[in-house]
């Protein structure tokens, strides 16, 4: 006798997205590309994610805040933390409300982040100046926390 429409080895679209959070937090989108992967249909998907929102197991903006608070230490500025959140189906208010609260210090970070890679040394000219900018830029922190590290006030 064969397996009955959407057998999934024993797992539900439900199961396997609690399965997924059980592992760390996923915006709503990721859920959706993963469990996609896996063959569910989308009514059983969307389904699946409005349960998951009614009991409080998902939920874009936790997520959201557990991202930016993790690639925070891990050396990352605003603007790179703000479109990777951006990627993962998160709302741009949203980002910018969290990304904007107190407990991250933009500039603090920014210097710290410039003293690991190059410790007390001082740029010797413009061009080595602007090269250490691009990194800090590539790590996504804006104009203003950059020169905040190099004590540039012109702005």
């Amino acid at each position: 006798m064969g397996k009955p429409a959407g057998f999934r080895q024993g797992f539900t679209v439900l199961h396997k997205a609690v399965s997924l959070l059980a592992r760390r937090e996923h915006s709503r989108q990721e859920l959706r590309h993963k469990l996609a992967a896996r063959d569910y249909s989308d009514k059983e998907i969307e389904q699946a994610l409005q349960r998951l929102v009614e009991k409080g197991l998902q939920s874009d903006r936790r997520f959201a805040e557990s991202y930016a608070q993790s690639r925070f230490e891990c050396g990352y500025g605003p603007l790179k933390i703000a479109m990777q959140l951006e990627q993962r189906g998160i709302d741009v208010m949203q980002i910018e409300e969290i990304l904007s609260s107190r407990e991250f210090d933009w500039c603090g970070l920014a210097a710290r982040v410039y003293q690991k890679k190059f410790a007390d040394r001082l740029p010797l000219d413009y061009s080595e100046k602007a090269k250490r900018s691009g990194f800090l830029r590539q790590r996504g922190f804006s104009g203003e926390q950059i020169r905040s590290v190099f004590g540039d006030d012109d702005t």
